[in-house]
């Protein structure tokens, strides 16, 4: 909540009215302060005690008065910085010339009824409140300084409101909320009231939404995305925790919990808190509210020894000199919270010191000061107030002649500025806008018919007019103002609970954060001078989920807040190239993620290549098999005399020879790196040349059939011996093939392609062939002429001669046919280089068992057995015996 609970600057109406009572009143109790007389008064309502004896009401008799039962010296020393700016204000006289400012202060121990009674005993100017009039005798009331706490603030604010005193309306919080004066406190045109938190060392200081975007930022600084809240049930800590958790979210911060704390104390739900606060993941606590209501949860966590948590103070407990015990030390080490930028207030130290109750009867609170200070009684005493609950018991008197300076107290002898400061700005904030207002020219005002303001006669929103023009600068230079929604310019150290020697904690300053620097300089942490709970230098982690790798992705864990999530390896082709990534990638179609896809990489580019293993195995094999066919041919030739080579129709021998050679060699196009080039040449002449080699066979088949049949008594087979057969065979088989690749290449030509879908993780660089169609038509009709060939020589297996050319061609077509057969599946089956690989070795496998089969046999015979090369041999030996007539087979 914006300048939620406070010290309140509220803007008091110059005069009222005298009521005489008359007939029956309701008894009153007698109310008492603290006043120092001037031109203009400040009314100022402090806690000056933290603890009272409220009484439950009989409603049989009068209400008892609630009674303050322990003072709290740190709030004794704000009432005194209110006397010593004041003083300061009237001595040099630099400010309000020819006038003097003055004070009425009332302690309300953090009652709400006190608070209330105070108010009103204020507003009415008697200590018998009576309701509508105002009895003002001394000077005129020009702004209140309201309590510590938003519980006693807001409903003063109200009451003041019913008499049509300013009233401050908060613009932030739910847009929704209808019941708006329900929030306080903003500057609004001339409905005003100027709130500001003494408890939270607020005095013209930033606002709650201002200490949520601080925090947010700190515990962003520290990568925490998973932190616990706390916040006190009252309007300070519901608004203030409101806009915590938005503030949170904005940056992606998750609540682990959100846990309310009772103003007024309840043991079960303190057991309550406290469990869930030691059984949380949440390393890290926000916690806000005031000092009052969390010390009981502090108490019980330090009880059940708990350690490691991180605590975020807000301002109205960061420099809490009660939780700096070694009670807590264990459990608060390690601390990090905001205080107001430390200001300076010269001389106030020395006035402290030189506080007598002997120099001041009038000052109510002295009195106090010095019982907690030397820990003595007065004999007697005639404050309302009861003694400090510490010094009950205690024989020893105060004799009002002991030494301030001899005592070790902090609160004295090194009083806390920060809050002080706070007093003093305020009390220097009224000044100023006072003295604008005094100088004002007759005739030139700022008001109807440009009139002024008089001192003695001014209205609350005629002293407003000047306050929300404040601009000043106080003697040590620091600049006060207010922007356009009445807030301070935002300003705070940061400050980190350390352990010190004898095992209490110390607030040691570690940063800054300044709203007027500039964004990059805004926000300033020294994270190595940081000691963070037990001791430790390493800064805690607070996550609900550890950050996913790169290579993951967050999933949300259903029903839990965002920052809870599992780790997903990302799907096949995506990448997630930084920590805590939510989404994964897609790699460009050229690459790849690499192992454990945090990037991608180029694509591996797969072809079947000279240089590896198979790529070589192939090739070598390939050109020893072309380089035998090749030594096969120079055999026939050499020995092309001798009755065998012409028994085997040479001119047919030769020819098919140098197609199997030539076969070899056409496996070459299929490896290496594809070319526009050998992709166009790679199934034009395997398929050419193959089927020159399969017609070739088909023309040795028939020609051994005709020949065989050609030496029957009166056969007619006779007239087909010859070279003609063979050439008109070979020639129009061969010229379909010829015809059907020409049309291929025509038509849709092969070319190279980077196929990047094939395979997994790479780019397999082949020849595409355009048309499957072509080229399985083209296989087609290569095994429909093998199968040809085979039947044909199968039928004449059995021919009766020594050497059965028939049976021989059988072999090869069934080698030639069982390569093939096994190619197609292989062939459908594989992808990438491997598929070239098959066909490779199928047209090497293919042509190898037509040259073992047909023509190894002769050569044994023609280079190892020449006495069997003979024409009588191949006749059989005389199982013929009719002699044939010589023609070349």
């Amino acid at each position: 909540m914006k300048f939620s609970s406070l010290l309140l600057l509220l803007f008091m109406p110059a005069a009222g009215h005298v009521a005489e009572a008359a007939g029956c009143t309701l008894r009153s109790h007698q109310l008492t302060g603290y006043q120092l007389d001037g031109d203009a008064l400040i009314g100022a309502i402090f806690p000056a005690s933290y603890s009272f004896i409220n009484v439950i009401p009989s409603f049989t008799e009068s209400p008892t008065f609630t009674k303050c039962n322990t003072f709290y010296l740190a709030s004794l020393v704000w009432v005194e910085a209110l006397a010593f700016t004041i003083a300061e204000i009237n001595r040099e006289q630099l400010i309000l010339p020819n006038m003097t400012l003055g004070f009425v202060i009332f302690d309300t121990c953090l009652s709400l009824p006190k608070a209330l009674q105070g108010t009103l005993w204020m507003l009415t100017g008697q200590p018998v409140s009576i309701l509508n009039y105002r009895c003002q005798s001394s000077a005129p009331l020009a702004a209140f300084l309201g309590d510590a706490s938003s519980g006693p603030t807001i409903p003063m604010a109200r009451l003041l409101g019913l008499y049509r005193y300013p009233q401050g309306i908060i613009l932030e919080g739910p847009s929704e909320c209808k019941n708006r004066e329900s929030y306080l406190i903003r500057f609004i045109d001339d409905y005003i009231m100027l709130v500001i938190d003494l408890s939270k060392v607020y005095l013209t200081v930033p606002s709650d939404e201002a200490v949520a975007m601080v925090i947010a930022q700190l515990v962003m600084n520290f990568g925490w995305t998973w932190v616990g809240l706390l916040s006190t049930n009252n309007d300070y800590g519901e608004i203030g925790s409101q806009f915590m958790k938005k503030e949170l979210l904005k940056y992606g911060i998750c609540i682990a919990f959100h846990e309310v704390i009772p103003v007024v104390s309840s043991l079960t739900r303190i057991k309550v808190i406290v469990e869930l606060v030691k059984m949380s993941t949440a390393k890290v606590v926000i916690v806000f509210g005031s000092e009052p209501y969390i010390v009981p949860v502090f108490r019980g966590l330090a009880e059940v020894n708990k350690i490691g948590t991180v605590w975020i103070a807000v301002d109205s407990w960061s420099f809490s000199p009660f939780l700096v015990s070694k009670s807590f030390s264990v459990l608060l080490s390690g601390t990090v919270g905001l205080a107001m930028h430390k200001g300076e207030m010269t001389g106030f130290r020395e006035f402290l010191l030189q506080i007598r109750p002997s120099h001041s009867p009038k000052d109510m609170f002295a009195k106090p000061i010095w019982e907690i200070a030397f820990g003595c009684q007065w004999p007697s005493s005639d404050n309302n107030q009861t003694l400090t609950s510490a010094n009950q018991g205690i024989g020893a008197m105060c004799s009002g002649k002991e030494d301030l300076e001899k005592i070790t107290n902090p609160d004295i002898q090194d009083p806390d500025i920060r809050i002080n400061y706070s007093v003093y700005m305020a009390a220097y904030s009224v000044a100023y806008a006072l003295r604008e207002m005094v100088s004002c020219v007759p005739g030139n005002g700022p008001f109807l018919n440009r009139m002024c303001a008089e001192l003695k006669t001014f209205q609350p929103w005629q002293l407003l007019h000047y306050m929300k023009k404040l601009r000043f600068k106080n003697k040590s230079g620091k600049e006060m103002y207010f922007d356009n929604n009445g807030d301070p310019p935002t300003q705070y150290d940061i400050v980190n609970w350390q352990m010190k020697a004898d095992g209490t904690l110390q607030h040691v300053k570690v940063g800054h954060f300044d709203a007027r620097a500039s964004v990059e300089k805004q926000f300033n942490i020294n994270s190595s001078a940081i000691q963070w709970n037990m001791q430790r230098v390493e800064v805690p982690r607070s996550v609900c989920s550890e950050s996913c790798a790169p290579g993951y992705r967050m999933a949300h864990q259903e029903g839990r807040p965002a920052c809870c999530f599992d780790c997903i390896p990302c799907a096949e082709g995506e990448i997630a190239n930084r920590t805590g990534s939510s989404t994964c990638w897609q790699c460009p179609s050229d690459k790849w993620p690499n192992e454990i896809r945090s990037e991608c990489v180029p694509k591996r580019i797969e072809y079947l290549s000279y240089n590896e293993p198979l790529g070589s195995t192939l090739t070598t094999t390939a050109s020893l098999s072309s380089f035998t066919a090749a030594a096969v041919l120079c055999v026939f030739i050499k020995y092309r005399e001798t009755a065998i080579v012409k028994a085997n129709n040479r001119e047919l021998s030769y020819l098919l020879l140098g197609a199997l050679a030539l076969s070899f060699l056409s496996s070459l196009l299929f490896i290496g790196e594809p070319h526009p080039t050998t992709c166009l040449l790679q199934h034009l002449a395997f398929g050419i040349i193959f089927v020159l080699c399969v017609s070739c066979v088909l023309a040795k088949t028939v020609m051994v059939v005709i020949a065989f049949n050609a030496t029957k008594p009166d056969s007619n087979m006779r007239k087909w011996l010859g070279p003609r057969v063979p050439l008109v065979t070979v020639s129009i088989c061969t010229l379909l093939q010829v015809v059907t690749c020409a049309t291929w290449l025509l038509l849709c030509p092969p070319f190279p392609e980077k196929n990047m879908k094939m395979k997994t993780g790479t780019i397999v660089f082949k020849c595409n062939e355009c048309s499957e169609i072509a080229l399985w038509f083209m296989l087609g009709y290569m095994g429909l002429l093998a199968c040809a060939s085979f039947l044909v020589a199968f039928v004449s297996r059995n021919l009766p001669d020594s050497f059965n050319e028939a049976k021989w061609i059988t072999f090869s077509m069934i080698v030639f046919l069982s390569v093939w057969l096994s190619f197609i599946p292989g062939y459908l089956s594989t992808q990438g280089k491997n598929m070239v690989a098959v066909e490779v070795f199928s047209i090497i496998a293919s042509s190898a068992g037509l040259l073992s089969c047909i023509f190894l046999p002769k050569c044994y015979i023609i280079l190892l057995r020449p006495e069997m090369n003979t024409r009588e041999h191949l006749l059989g030996k005389g199982r013929i015996k009719q002699t044939k007539t010589s023609v070349a087979l």
